[in-house]
């Protein structure tokens, strides 16, 4: 930037330019064309871009620019044997990637792309080991939001081939579902060259199904809104849960944590914060954190929830997740995760 500033939202819907310092970056809500397209030029020059998908957040970079990898590394405070998901605007792209990919895997793209689903397959030779931890498979996904698409595809007209975008948070802490969280969580380590794309709250609230395409059948290693059972129904593969497989974003025991202790299955006493469906009565002297109508709402405000109550300085927030399979099971998830953070 020019000046000292950044851009922020604002009630017209536009960005604007107000006094900060020199070291922030530009956050730009509901950005347009020549704005994403600016910010696909940032990509191709080695910055970062924090972009919304439909999930969460994610923190892009060109993922063929060692530096800027090694910047998203930095900036989330992650391993480098930790894997990073490319992200491609086209299951036209695919191949850039990976090889030897099976029939099934075709046809779960050509279904649930764009979307959140990420599929494991084997790398391409030119695939650089600083995006794949050092394993011989890498993953992919076409993101649905409009402007993580647009992103994409702006860069990609300027010779890009792919983003390396994981969430847009510190490693292990809470995935962020709104570029105020970004700020809040990674905005310190951003320089003026970066930027911030602002598009909303994420539609669907927590990260992409996982899948391993590496074997004969389908696996699934982490679970999204994209189900076992859809994908079965699809495929007609039988599908095993197994997280310990192969490295893969959020399969740690320890993970989307906040500062408070999280606590599941029982009611809160006064004083701790409290996460139901609504149908379930705040327990008396427990702070509500939120009350969604159905699973859906759930995962959308899960980590919103979480993020309100470490704002509100509590010490422990009690969860009672939502029973079920598909995106009830993904809930647990990333609960059982944040509780033994």
């Amino acid at each position: 930037m020019g000046t000292s500033g950044r851009r922020v939202s604002v009630k017209e819907g536009r960005s604007k330019l107000v006094k900060w310092d020199d070291l922030r970056m530009e956050i730009i809500f509901n950005p347009r064309q020549n704005e994403i397209k600016m910010a696909a030029k940032a990509l191709k020059d080695g910055h970062l871009v924090a972009f919304p998908t439909e999930t969460v957040y994610g923190l892009g970079a060109d993922a063929t620019n060692i530096k800027a990898v090694s910047r998203v590394y930095s900036v989330k405070d992650r391993p480098t044997d930790h894997p990073l998901i490319v992200h491609i605007s086209s299951i036209n792209l695919l191949q850039k990637w990976a090889l030897d990919i099976p029939e099934y895997a075709i046809k779960l793209a050509k279904v649930f792309w764009p979307g959140p689903m990420t599929l494991i397959l084997k790398r391409n030779q030119s695939v650089q080991n600083f995006i794949t931890g050092g394993q011989d498979n890498v993953g992919v996904r076409v993101p649905a939001h409009p402007i993580a698409l647009g992103l994409l595809s702006e860069f990609e007209n300027m010779g890009g081939e792919g983003i390396a975008a994981p969430s847009a948070n510190r490693f292990r802490a809470i995935s962020p579902t709104t570029a105020k969280a970004v700020d809040i969580e990674i905005g310190a380590f951003l320089k003026s060259e970066d930027f911030i794309l602002d598009g909303g709250q994420s539609s669907v609230g927590v990260e992409s199904t996982i899948i391993d395409c590496t074997e004969s059948v389908p696996v699934i290693l982490r679970p999204g809104a994209v189900t076992s059972e859809m994908i079965e129904n699809l495929v007609g593969k039988f599908l095993v849960l197994n997280i310990n497989k192969i490295k893969a974003s959020g399969l740690l025991e320890s993970h989307y944590s906040p500062k408070a202790k999280v606590e599941i299955g029982r009611l809160a006493n006064p004083g701790e914060g409290f996460l139901a469906l609504a149908e379930i009565p705040t327990p008396k002297g427990a702070i509500r954190l939120a009350a969604p109508v159905n699973i859906e709402k759930y995962a959308k405000d899960l980590y919103i929830a979480l993020r309100f109550g470490d704002q509100q300085g509590l010490d422990t927030i009690v969860a009672i997740p939502p029973e079920g399979f598909g995106l009830a099971e993904a809930i647990r998830d990333r609960l059982t995760k944040a509780s033994a953070g």
